[in-house]
């Protein structure tokens, strides 16, 4: 098709020259109202992408926030549970420092009564053997007590083990006298 300009140039246009022109200014018209509709169509498409990628971003701010708080939360918790776990070991640390006095205190205790012969040496055994009214029962609490408190249990102490063995002879000891007199 030929330009405008040179249609119009064209001293002798006919109708047929002027239906020309109209008919190229009919395509033109088509062709700029269809780059203009695809410009609209892009324009909409870019607008909803635009708005789909700002919903995109909130969502995401949204689970970051969400996050971020459930982070600041845990570590607070962990703040927290660290504070608890050094105030326990500081009150193990205060007991444990009472607990040596008072150690210190009784042995102190102990030796004074020693020197003075007031300390009976194995006053804790008699409790192993009370209740203990004859030989037989004597015999039956000694085993027993010889396998709860041997060394090689979870409860042995050879220290104690050693009290239960003097403390069962002496009773032994006490009942065949008894028995003989």
């Amino acid at each position: 098709m030929e330009n405008m300009e040179e249609i119009l140039r064209d001293e002798g246009t006919t109708e047929d020259a002027l239906q020309e022109l109209k008919f190229w200014l009919f395509k033109e018209n088509i062709r700029i109202m269809t780059a203009s509709a695809e410009l609209e169509e892009q324009r909409e498409k870019f607008a909803q992408e635009k708005d789909q990628f700002k919903e995109e971003m909130k969502n995401l701010n949204r689970r970051m926030t969400a996050e971020q708080d459930r982070i600041r939360k845990d570590n607070q918790l962990v703040d927290e549970r660290l504070e608890i776990i050094k105030d326990g070991f500081q009150k193990l640390d205060m007991d444990r420092r009472r607990l040596d006095k008072e150690w210190a205190r009784l042995a102190a205790e102990k030796e004074l009564l020693e020197e003075h012969g007031l300390y009976d040496v194995y006053p804790e055994i008699s409790v192993f053997f009370s209740g203990v009214k004859n030989p037989l029962t004597l015999k039956k609490r000694y085993k027993d007590l010889t396998k709860i408190y041997h060394p090689d249990n979870l409860a042995g102490d050879t220290e104690i083990i050693q009290r239960i063995n003097r403390e069962y002879e002496r009773l032994k000891r006490e009942y065949e006298t008894f028995k003989q007199a």
